[in-house]
């Protein structure tokens, strides 16, 4: 066994690795630290596991017109083949949690963005509705496997003082991903046909997959523990009871509860009268993704630099202040109001995730299952929910609900923020 002298020695001849003791367990350890290659291995790898997640599991949304016209179902009945994905997603968290807790964290990840990606390819060749939302359901089972863990090894294997910006650079995938797997199967599914379209992204999925697994580097923090039920129960109550954690929770579904509905829903405005808008130029307005691919990677420098509490709520308000633009009737209006959701959002998101990672005690991997939780329900249940107030008033009705959302993500993060002060 190495003494500690000789530890540090070895650990002086890599640059990639910053020394730092544990108050939890007083020992040292090897985080990456930032500008170094492995950093940067790490951040692009968990880039690429942020794009596949997303862009596998939205590429439905800019179909869902087409979908019910194909299949004679209602808006919010096409909603499912994305609410049912989210939906398993958010259940599956705890089970990835709990695994990659037993059996690390690298492998789980690529196994889940693989599987995903051929069920996608599967979604492709199916003939039935009702088989279609079976495959999207446990495809988003598979997905799973990815955010919870992605987010549990930053905060294990980064320093924290370069956290928020690799955090924000993983969202800032997350973003990309959302907006290549709509832009891709709109243009896709107009020239060709939207099977062609799943395909195509089923197949960027699997090179994502394996572009992955080659550049991230292995887990050195990480400690495989022998659990029972009752261990995981208790991390997650531990995390539950506190209170600023727990709001965090409630942003995350509250925030992405009125995103998603926001664009569920606006494509439907959009491909009727009086815009009619063809199923390119619909998928061309997902570019706005890029303005959260910014956001995201802006808000982590920014939360570590002048304080996360001070961004997130930045970030919810100009969320408002887009759903609120939407309600004009001008296409330069609603897609300017959409670009401002976008940008807020990814700033609040990307900065939640980064609070969830710090404020954790013990367990991360447990804290951010429970994040995800909230924030993939808040895709499935609001996602949902919101077809129904499109279908009894229109856009008014989507605004209302999605502003409700808002607002209350608002007062949940200043709340936050003077707890974690008294704290």
């Amino acid at each position: 066994m190495p003494s500690v002298a000789e530890f540090r020695s070895k650990a002086s001849a890599r640059p990639d690795l910053h020394l730092v003791k544990s108050a939890a367990d007083s020992q040292e350890k090897r985080f990456l630290a930032r500008g170094t290659p492995a950093y940067r291995r790490a951040s692009f790898a968990l880039f690429l596991s942020g794009f596949s997640t997303f862009s596998l599991l939205y590429c439905v949304q800019p179909l869902m017109p087409i979908f019910s016209h194909d299949f004679g179902v209602s808006p919010a009945a096409s909603s499912l083949s994305l609410s049912l994905s989210t939906g398993f997603l958010a259940f599956a968290i705890f089970c990835a949690a709990a695994v990659s807790e037993r059996f690390g964290r690298r492998s789980l990840m690529f196994a889940s963005l693989l599987g995903a990606s051929l069920c996608t390819i599967a979604c492709a060749l199916t003939p039935d509705w009702n088989a279609l939302l079976v495959i999207r359901a446990l495809e988003g089972f598979l997905l799973g496997g990815v955010p919870a863990v992605a987010m549990a090894y930053l905060s294990e294997e980064v320093d924290p003082r370069g956290l928020g910006a690799s955090m924000g650079l993983y969202i800032a995938g997350n973003a990309f991903g959302g907006m290549a797997g709509r832009v891709v199967t709109g243009m896709l599914a107009e020239y060709f046909s939207w099977r062609l379209a799943l395909a195509g992204i089923g197949l960027l999925g699997i090179a994502a997959a394996i572009g992955f697994l080659v550049l991230l580097p292995p887990s050195r923090n990480f400690v495989a523990r022998r659990s029972d039920a009752r261990y995981h129960v208790d991390a997650w109550f531990g995390h539950l009871n506190n209170p600023a954690l727990a709001l965090l929770f409630a942003i995350g579904f509250l925030m992405m509860g009125a995103f998603v509905t926001i664009y569920n829903y606006a494509g439907f405005r959009l491909v009727a009268a009086p815009y009619d808008l063809n199923q390119t130029e619909l998928g061309l307005i997902f570019t706005v993704y890029l303005f959260g691919i910014a956001a995201s990677w802006a808000a982590g420098l920014l939360g570590d630099r002048f304080g996360h509490f001070l961004v997130m709520p930045a970030g919810i308000l100009i969320a408002v202040a887009g759903v609120a633009v939407t309600l004009a009737a001008p296409l330069w209006a609603i897609i300017l109001g959409i670009v401002l959701l976008t940008v807020g959002f990814f700033m609040a998101h990307s900065v939640a995730s980064a609070l969830v990672g710090r404020l954790a005690r013990g367990t991360k991997g447990h804290a951010s299952s429970l994040y995800l939780l909230g924030y993939y329900l808040g895709s499935s249940v609001a996602g949902s929910v919101g077809g129904h107030f499109w279908s009894a008033d229109g856009w008014w009705a989507v605004v209302a609900f999605t502003g409700a959302l808002l607002l209350v993500s608002l007062a949940a993060a200043l709340r936050a923020r003077r707890l974690a002060e008294k704290a």
